[in-house]
C-alpha cells in the first residue's frame, strides 16, 4: 500500500491515476480518501490526481497525542506532494480539506497552481467560536464513548446534510455507512485538534488579501453554515471566483458530481491558459 511520511514520521496513504498535471484532492471531516473516487475517475483523463486519507483516517497512520492541529493537516498535504516528487499542484478541497488546502495558499503558496474551496468556513463566526470549540470538544467526547456508528446516526441528520438525503437516498446512505467505520480515537483527536483548534478565517483577513493563488469557491446554498464565510473570502482573495450551487447543502462533489466536476474543471482550464486573473478594480465599488 503506498503510504507517504510525515516531518513527525506519520504514515500517509495515498493513491494516484492518470497523467498530466495534477491535482491533489483533500477530504472534509467526515469523508476519507474515497469520498473523491466520481473526482478521481473523471478528472484522471487528463490529469494526474491523488487522493488521500489525512491522519487519524484508516489506512493512514492514526498517531496518539495532540499532533491534530490545522497546521499538521495542511503540512501533510505537502508531504504527499513531495513523496511523489510534485512541486505544485491544483488543490481541490472540502470543508476541512478546504481550509488546508486555504492554509498551502497562505503558507505556502509556491505550491498551489490552484485552490478550489468548497464547503469552507463553517465555525468561523467570532461571536459564537467559543460555542463551537465546545461543541468540537463535546463531539469528540461523543466519538470516545460512542463510537464512530453511533455518532453517525446523528451526524447524517444535520440540517447541511439532508440536501443529500433528499436528492440521493442511496448516496447518502453509502456515504453515512463509511463514517460509521471510521476510527473514533482518529475522530476524536480530528474532532478536538483540527476542528475545535483551527483559527477563524474572518481573524486572517490581511493575509488573505494577499493570496495570490487563483481560486474557485463553491457554496451550496443550503449550507448555512459556509454562505457568509464563502462571501468573504470572495471579497478578500484577490483573485477569487465564487459558484453557488441551488438547492445543495455540504458534500457537493458527491450530491451535484456532475455540476462540481464541470464547474472545477471549467475553472482548471481557465488557470492553465492564464485567463483567471485577479479581480479589475474598475468591478469594484467605490467605497
Amino acid at each position: 500500500m503506498p503510504h507517504a511520511t510525515t516531518r513527525d514520521d506519520v504514515r500517509i496513504y495515498f493513491e494516484e491515476a492518470g497523467s498530466g498535471t495534477p491535482i491533489i484532492f483533500l477530504h472534509e471531516f467526515a469523508a476519507d480518501y474515497t469520498n473523491w473516487e466520481p473526482q478521481m475517475r473523471y478528472f484522471s483523463r487528463g490529469h494526474r490526481c491523488i487522493t488521500y486519507s489525512a491522519r487519524g483516517y484508516t489506512p493512514s497512520d492514526v498517531p496518539p497525542g495532540e499532533v491534530y492541529s490545522y497546521k499538521h493537516f495542511y503540512t501533510d498535504a505537502l508531504a504527499v506532494l513531495d513523496h511523489v516528487k510534485i512541486e505544485r499542484a491544483h488543490l481541490v478541497g472540502l470543508s476541512m480539506g478546504a481550509y488546508s488546502s486555504l492554509q498551502i495558499g497562505l503558507n505556502a503558496p509556491e505550491r498551489a497552481w490552484s485552490m478550489t474551496l468548497a464547503g469552507v468556513g463553517s465555525g468561523s463566526e467570532i461571536e459564537n467560536l467559543e460555542v463551537w470549540r465546545k461543541q468540537c470538544r463535546d463531539n469528540a467526547e461523543q466519538f470516545e464513548t460512542l463510537g464512530s456508528a453511533e455518532v453517525a446516526k446523528v451526524t447524517r441528520e444535520a440540517p447541511s446534510r439532508i440536501p443529500f438525503l433528499v436528492k440521493d437516498p442511496r448516496g447518502h446512505a453509502d456515504f453515512y455507512s463509511a463514517l460509521a467505520r471510521h476510527d473514533s480515537k482518529g475522530s476524536a483527536n480530528t474532532m478536538r485538534g483540527f476542528q475545535g483548534g483551527r483559527p477563524s478565517i474572518y481573524t486572517m483577513t490581511d493575509a488573505i488579501r494577499k493570496v495570490p493563488t487563483p481560486a474557485l469557491i463553491i457554496c451550496g446554498d443550503e449550507d448555512d453554515a459556509c454562505v457568509q464565510p464563502s462571501l468573504f473570502l470572495k471579497k478578500h482573495l484577490p483573485a477569487a471566483g465564487l459558484a453557488m450551487f441551488p438547492k445543495s447543502g455540504h458534500v457537493l462533489n458527491l450530491e451535484e458530481p456532475a455540476l462540481f466536476n464541470e464547474s472545477v474543471e471549467r475553472f482548471i482550464t481557465l488557470v492553465e491558459a492564464g485567463r483567471w486573473p485577479v479581480r479589475d478594480p474598475r468591478s469594484m465599488p467605490v467605497s
